[in-house]
């Protein structure tokens, strides 16, 4: 076959499959359905679908064109202003059930998409998993919203970004990476211009709809320049399940205010933390001079305990507002936080929580982005690793921390102890402690740290 031939085949294979999106988008027939029931884990489902429809539609409701444009040639928002609410009053109430949907990532018919989603260990890979779940949410909570002083022809006034991601819980089923993988999700509170939004992750397997995750994802609106909050519906509880459901989401919300109150760049370390940093120096330093430090036996250095990347971001990492995507920073984070474990641990580690995953700053495409992961603290089998993201501008020649990102893993056999040997090590210490704790002692998770304790024989 000749390459003009081959090179004319590959043109009509691109139109027939643009044909069929357009064909797609313009009758709204995606591959989404609603169940009965947002419990029910083996609701019947009408159709299946892909992530990428849920990004088309998002597009549409924004207004966004499709393909790559300088910043300086995207089309201006400013003109949706008149349509956004001042005030809470002017929006009707929503219930949970409004916002409640559920999508397919059809693994098991799509053999490109199982190129896409399978690990160099056959499963599928958690960081495409994050990249679908953050723009999930962000789907969710747009449907939450109704405006009635938008015109149905007028696209949504809205910016919708992710301003944290509270938590994501892991089971220890592994997912395959042949089977369909099921992402639903709704409303679960919502303040004046934020809500959050719980979303979970099921595969079919043998007939049964299994879990993989449960997140829950705090999202900001704004207007239409991403620049100032903007109001948004209120939401009612209409049965006893979901005023639970409500006061939990604004438990999480005092709890979220009292750690960022406590936080150590804030206040000193409790009277506890500062016993444990003087226990761990203690156990370091040389019996007869303060000056010099040595490892106890099977402990290791935090400064040692490091890995670091550069991330080029391109257009195609971008989100609606032409900035990086969240998903995509942390599907980089995790991938890298795995890599610094499976050094670390010699083992290859699974990944049993995500918390506190905070957006400090949007980050611009044109951006170096430089990721810097640590192993902060270790229990048992138990590994804490934070990453943090920089950006660096080229035009002030400035670097600033965009995001941080705390995981916790799971190894076969303990590990070594890490041990910090400066004051900001031990902050970053006590900072990794607490987040190994709240996630450890949840409801989720406590029941296989007792174990692992009871059987470790300590206390």
């Amino acid at each position: 076959m000749s390459l003009n031939v081959l090179r004319r085949l590959c043109y009509a294979r691109d139109v027939c499959r643009q044909y069929t999106l357009n064909n797609c988008f313009k009758s709204r027939q995606w591959k989404f359905y609603y169940t009965g029931s947002r419990h029910d884990p083996n609701a019947q489902l009408a159709t299946a679908g892909t992530i990428q429809h849920l990004k088309e539609e998002l597009a549409a409701w924004m207004g966004v064109e499709c393909g790559y444009k300088p910043l300086n040639q995207t089309i201006s928002r400013t003109h949706l202003l008149q349509y956004l609410p001042t005030k809470q009053k002017e929006l009707p109430d929503r219930t949970m059930s409004d916002s409640f949907v559920s999508a397919l990532i059809p693994l098991s018919s799509d053999l490109e998409l199982q190129d896409k989603y399978v690990s160099f260990l056959g499963h599928v890979r958690v960081g495409r998993l994050l990249e679908d779940m953050d723009i999930f949410a962000v789907y969710v909570a747009q449907k939450h919203i109704l405006n009635p002083k938008q015109p149905k022809e007028k696209h949504s006034p809205y910016s919708l970004v992710t301003a944290l991601v509270d938590k994501i819980d892991f089971t220890d089923y592994l997912p395959k990476p042949n089977e369909d993988i099921r992402l639903s999700g709704h409303v679960s509170w919502v303040g004046t211009s934020s809500m959050e939004v719980v979303v979970w992750l099921e595969q079919k397997s043998h007939g049964v709809w299994r879990k993989l995750t449960r997140a829950l994802f705090l999202i900001a609106a704004r207007d239409p320049m991403a620049q100032k909050a903007a109001v948004i519906n209120p939401l009612i509880a209409t049965t006893d399940e979901e005023r639970e459901i409500l006061a939990g989401g604004e438990t999480r919300k005092k709890q979220r205010k009292l750690e960022q109150s406590q936080h150590l760049t804030k206040v000193i370390p409790d009277a506890e933390e500062q016993s444990i940093i003087h226990g761990l120096f203690v156990r370091s330093v040389d019996e007869v001079s303060l000056k010099s430090r040595k490892l106890p036996a099977g402990c290791v250095w935090m400064e040692d305990c490091t890995l670091s990347n550069i991330i080029f971001s391109h257009p195609e990492d971008r989100n609606l507002h032409h900035k990086v995507f969240g998903g995509f920073l942390m599907r980089q984070a995790m991938e890298l936080s795995w890599a610094l474990g499976y050094i670390f641990s010699k083992y290859r580690p699974a990944l049993k929580s995500i918390s506190n995953i905070s957006f400090n700053r949007p980050v611009d495409v044109s951006s170096l982005i430089r990721m810097h992961a640590y192993v902060v603290f270790t229990q048992l089998q138990y590994i804490q690793v934070t990453v943090y993201a920089e950006c660096w501008d080229s035009g002030s020649g400035m670097t600033a921390t965009s995001n941080t990102f705390h995981f916790t893993y799971e190894v076969p056999d303990q590990v070594p102890e890490v041990f910090p040997r400066s004051y900001q090590d031990a902050m970053m210490y006590i900072d990794g402690r607490r987040h190994f704790y709240n996630v450890m002692t949840s409801n989720d998770n406590v029941n296989d740290y007792v174990h692992a304790k009871n059987t470790d024989g300590t206390k």
